[in-house]
């Protein structure tokens, strides 16, 4: 059996059996998330919570100055910060804030991976974002909301961890990166949902994270799923038969974007911008 092979089997096995050592939630966003629960809280009681991480403070202080959100006056606290964002949408946002701390590695060949998996994860993001603050602005009614598709797009590959750390003690794997690809779109959809479930993360985010690339999910109402998709095929990491007027044209049709060529228009690109530069410095 070849190693790639090997590899497949032992990783199938371990998802059968729930025996894959999952990532687990980053304890500054468990924190937070914790906090966010506490009915009692209050915006001070959150910005201390937040304080213990600088590398978190210093990103939701950017997050808050940021032309994504459209702010013309700078915030300097970090308390200012939380009380711009809100405790309403806080949770989400110092989640998805806190993910880069798990695209990490001590192995130098698996980091290369990683980096290359977060900048997608961030390009992904970006046009998500900034497809879902377009879309609201046309449809100021709609229940869904800026900071969870933050969080679920995100998180809507997190499954490639695990499978990177399995992979990692078959270094020899490495050399065909084709195959780790492959490996990542088979697998990562259900690993993503268990890591999901054992984060106590809401049935919106499982759904994301395990149907993403899965074209034989459709929803007949807009959701998550929608905003996610079209970005993955935008930056080119979900794959498609047919062509991208094609695929775009259904949700045209769907009212999530006016035509399709509108993301390569001006308002869109500078909203993307916008959003990347909140994870890229």
């Amino acid at each position: 059996m070849s190693t790639e092979n090997a590899l497949l089997t032992i990783l199938a096995e371990k998802i059968r059996n729930d025996s894959l050592v999952l990532p687990t939630l980053p304890e500054i966003a468990l924190q937070v998330r914790e906090a966010a629960e506490d009915p009692d809280i209050n915006l001070h009681a959150m910005a201390e919570v937040i304080s213990h991480d600088p590398a978190l403070s210093a990103r939701m202080l950017k997050i808050a100055n940021s032309a994504y959100l459209g702010r013309t006056v700078k915030v300097e606290t970090l308390h200012q910060a939380v009380t711009r964002i809100g405790l309403r949408y806080i949770k989400n946002i110092a989640t998805a804030l806190a993910m880069e701390q798990l695209f990490v590695s001590n192995n130098d060949v698996v980091k290369s991976f990683l980096d290359k998996v977060w900048l997608y994860t961030v390009d992904v993001s970006a046009t998500s974002m900034a497809l879902m603050k377009l879309y609201k602005q046309r449809n100021k009614h709609s229940h869904l909301d800026l900071d969870t598709i933050t969080l679920a797009a995100m998180v809507h590959n997190i499954g490639v961890l695990p499978i990177l750390t399995e992979a990692e003690r078959h270094s020899e794997v490495f050399a065909n990166p084709d195959f780790i690809e492959g490996a990542i779109a088979r697998l990562s959809g259900r690993v993503g949902g268990s890591i999901m479930r054992s984060w106590g993360f809401s049935q919106e985010f499982i759904t994301v994270v395990e149907r993403w690339n899965d074209r034989r999910y459709e929803t007949d109402n807009i959701s998550y799923i929608d905003f996610v998709r079209i970005a993955a095929v935008h930056t080119g990491v979900m794959y498609i038969t047919e062509t991208k007027d094609a695929f775009l044209g259904r949700y045209v049709e769907k009212g999530i974007i006016p035509d399709e060529d509108y993301l390569s228009e001006d308002d869109f690109i500078h909203e993307y911008n916008a959003a990347r530069s909140i994870f890229i410095d």
